[in-house]
């Protein structure tokens, strides 16, 4: 593929679905600490947030009311990052009815894994039936599809269903390296992914736990993009919890060495594809 020259997205992941308070008082699980962390990623430089919600007990959800109170009190702040809801297999029920209850919001984007693969305890299980019916509901909705992608399986099975008509180009992909259980987060495994990804289509790294630096690095370097935050990171250092915000400014430090500037939201709009 041909590497793109475009600036530097940076897209933040909040809370994921396994930190906790426990591993990480740092960790936003409440409504107003998702908005106030989001707020605060924006101004380092983050223009995309990859949004999970919490429900009472600190569990994941895909509730849709929760999502709508992250996306309301944003719009009460003015604040204008482009926002990627979750539709992950962990927010409880694996219907695409349960999985897929806030794609009717007033979202940008929202994450789309196109395969199935192990998470460290339990399976990422996506039947084709189901990534169909999220895709259809994301495009009804005018939401561009993120796909996740957790080894290269997911890369063919995008390419297949952009063939069928399921998906649309630009396709933006998320590479997840270093997920215990899928494609381990080392450069030649990046590259190949990097190189198997449909022509035209926009990618990001994410980097989970000590992988999260070469990943986000080598993105830079062919023109990816990155995503960084608690998600795929509790630690900013062996022996040092991170914040949020402290992720955002790494990357930004890591781009300015680099030579790579910074994507406004606007801007990754136009990168993205968005509408």
């Amino acid at each position: 593929m041909t590497y793109r020259k475009e600036k530097l997205i940076i897209t933040i992941a909040l809370t994921g679905n396994v930190p906790t308070k426990e591993i990480n008082p740092y960790t936003p699980i409440t409504v107003d600490e998702i908005v106030e962390d989001i707020i605060k990623c924006r101004q380092a430089g983050a223009s995309v947030a990859h949004i999970h919600v919490r429900d009472e007990k600190g569990e994941p959800t895909c509730d849709k009311n929760l999502y709508k109170e992250v996306l309301n009190k944003l719009k009460e702040r003015d604040c204008d990052i482009i926002t990627q809801l979750s539709t992950g297999a962990r927010g409880g029920g694996n219907t695409a009815e349960w999985r897929g209850q806030m794609l009717d919001l007033n979202a940008e984007m929202a994450s789309l894994s196109t395969g199935s693969s192990n998470f460290a305890s339990q399976v990422n299980a996506n039947s084709f039936e189901l990534i169909k019916e999220l895709a259809a509901k994301m495009y009804a909705n005018n939401i561009k599809p993120e796909i996740e992608a957790f080894d290269l399986g997911m890369i063919d099975n995008a390419a297949l269903l952009l063939k069928e008509g399921v998906l649309k180009e630009p396709l933006q992909f998320n590479l997840v390296m270093n997920v215990r259980g899928s494609v381990k987060g080392t450069p030649r495994n990046l590259l190949h992914m990097i190189e198997s990804l449909p022509e035209g289509s926009t990618f990001t790294v994410s980097g989970i736990g000590y992988s999260q630096i070469p990943m986000l690095t080598m993105s830079i370097l062919l023109g990816g993009h990155t995503r960084t935050g608690l998600e795929d990171t509790i630690l900013y250092d062996r022996g040092l919890l991170a914040t949020n915000q402290m992720l955002v400014e790494r990357v930004m430090r890591i781009a300015k060495e680099l030579g790579r500037e910074i994507a406004t939201p606007d801007e990754a709009r136009k990168i993205l594809g968005i509408k």
